[in-house]
């Protein structure tokens, strides 16, 4: 699995999210007026009008000592609750573990991969379970024993009970969470062997998008498809296509262009390529690569010293400033500096962009890359950084599970509650990529209604439907069923970004732009809504257990 992150615009986000909260704003405020005639007459909107004015005037105001003292009965509950069992579960796998996971025959950063993956493991599967639940019963036990009454008729506001109960839920797990993660990362550090050195690696990936990596057909041209458009290079038969691959002994070529936001006397080429072969060969050689510095305004092509790709490993290459070649049109001997003659200036105040093609010389092999397989390799962190940063991301997932059940909670009864707050996990997590797939309309066999047409009729998914009534009734319907589908994907947090661990398990260092800002970003956009939606559907609930 290559880890390929994509720089997260935050402008832009904030943009989108201020536009779908909006039109949900302006869209449960509709419906709330519409639903006030029957109830109450024409005075219906006047109430709506009135509740929401006077919602705006207690969040105006809230009382932090009230929000604290919800919070801390909510803390205190939770211990009483036996929260704290789960440590019981915890130790007994950490005492454990080890006598399955030690392996003398693993590689080190095999190693250090299984160690951090079960820790980070054991720490999701105990504490979002756990956070799930209480968030999701707290307020409808209050409600049912009655308990709340005793709250509400104090100068205590619907909205401090949520800010409570949220603030409450997770303080219980950021504690849990702290000492798992502390016990986790000494477990860590006398596991690993004496000889592994534990650190995360900077990449300095190739820029997004299709400016980032391009293909070179076998003839040295751009690779195109039938329409004209940028194509990957080849397919060799895998099912998932993880990797393109560059045909060996031709001028094919995958090309890289690496951003230079500062200048240094050396610079490490990092990559993780795959070896496809078409016959066995030579089996004590591996395949030959070789990096070639590229400049078309100037009319420079710099070949780097070939190597053997070392297929279960990585390839690291240190790259001085100055480099001296052979032309291999003159034949003449030419010294170049990295940055004054082969960067390509760039507008946006970095030094430049380098260039850089890989190719493979042994021909009817082929070379398996992707955008995260070759980086530039700034200086190490320290694995306690990046170890930090992925105690991180589960953090703000706990702060989601809270946010979506203490919300759920207000509104229905625990069970759904739960129910909702799992789908939430779920669909964020698990069936994101499946869920974009289906909007975009990349997902063969199109949607619900024309997947189960295509089942009953034996029809293979990339096999045209044929037009007919039916048909076009069956693709009218899935449209309409894309619009709610367009609704769950704006309300559902996209969790994909928040697993940092994958990261931290394969010794790189967790990236802000492209993973981090995005998580928080998420977190702190659906605080609003979540306090808001909590706040209304307390105050408009009869606070009764049925």
């Amino acid at each position: 699995m290559s880890l390929q992150p994509v720089e997260f615009e935050l402008l832009f986000g904030i943009t989108q999210w201020a536009i779908v909260f909006g039109s949900f704003v302006v869209l449960f405020l509709l419906v709330s007026i519409a639903t006030s005639f029957p109830l109450y007459g024409t005075a219906g909107p006047g109430r709506v009008l009135a509740g929401m004015l006077r919602g705006f005037k207690e969040f105006a105001s809230p009382s932090p000592r009230r929000v604290y003292a919800i919070a801390s009965l909510t803390f205190k509950e939770s211990i009483r609750k036996k929260a704290l069992l789960v440590f019981v579960v915890f130790a007994v796998l950490f005492m454990f573990a080890s006598w399955f996971m030690a392996s003398p025959s693993d590689r080190p950063d095999m190693q250090v991969r299984n160690y951090v993956a079960f820790v980070f493991i054991a720490i999701n599967m105990l504490v979002l379970p756990v956070v799930l639940l209480l968030s999701c019963w707290g307020l409808p036990e209050d409600i049912r024993i009655r308990s709340l009454h005793t709250v509400v008729t104090k100068p205590v506001r619907r909205n401090e009970v949520v800010l409570g109960r949220m603030l409450g839920f997770a303080s219980v797990g950021t504690m849990i969470l702290l000492i798992m993660s502390t016990v986790g990362f000494i477990w860590i550090q006398r596991q690993v062997s004496d000889n592994v050195d534990l650190f995360c690696r900077v990449p300095v990936y190739a820029v997004a998008g299709p400016e980032g990596v391009k293909f070179l057909d076998r003839s040295g041209n751009p690779s195109v498809d039938r329409d004209g458009n940028p194509a990957k290079g080849v397919n060799v038969g895998d099912i998932v296509e993880t990797r393109s691959f560059i045909e060996g002994g031709t001028r094919a070529a995958g090309v890289w262009t690496f951003p230079l936001d500062e200048q240094a006397d050396t610079l490490k080429l990092e990559s993780r390529f795959e070896a496809f072969r078409t016959f066995k060969g030579d089996m004590n050689r591996s395949i030959r690569v070789r990096y070639v510095l590229v400049n078309e305004e100037k009319s420079l092509k710099v070949p780097l010293p070939t190597f053997e790709v070392d297929e279960f490993g990585t390839n690291e290459m240190d790259l001085a400033r100055k480099q001296t070649f052979t032309d291999e049109q003159t034949l003449e001997k030419k010294e170049v500096d990295i940055y004054d003659d082969l960067a390509v200036p760039s507008e946006d105040g970095r030094f430049g962009s380098l260039v850089v093609q890989v190719q493979c010389l042994d021909r009817a092999q082929y070379l398996g890359v992707s955008r995260g397989d070759f980086f530039i390799r700034l200086p190490d962190r320290s694995f306690t950084t990046g170890y930090i940063k992925a105690v991180i991301g589960v953090w703000l997932k706990v702060l989601i599970i809270v946010m979506s059940g203490v919300t759920a909670s207000c509104f229905v009864k625990w069970p759904v509650a739960t129910f909702l707050s799992f789908k939430v996990i779920v669909i964020g997590q698990v069936a994101r990529g499946f869920l974009d797939k289906v909007l975009s309309g990349k997902q063969a066999g199109g949607g619900a209604a024309e997947s189960v047409y295509r089942l009953l009729t034996h029809m293979n998914d990339t096999t045209v439907l044929p037009a007919n009534p039916l048909t076009s009734s069956i693709q009218l319907f899935d449209h309409g069923l894309q619009h709610l589908l367009w609704m769950v994907k704006f309300m559902i947090p996209d969790l994909r970004s928040f697993g940092m661990s994958d990261w931290v398990a394969r010794g790189f260092d967790v990236p802000w732009g492209g993973v981090m800002l995005p998580s928080i970003a998420i977190t702190v956009g659906y605080f609003l809504p979540c306090v808001l939606l909590g706040y209304f559907s307390l105050s408009m609930r009869e606070l009764e257990a049925k």
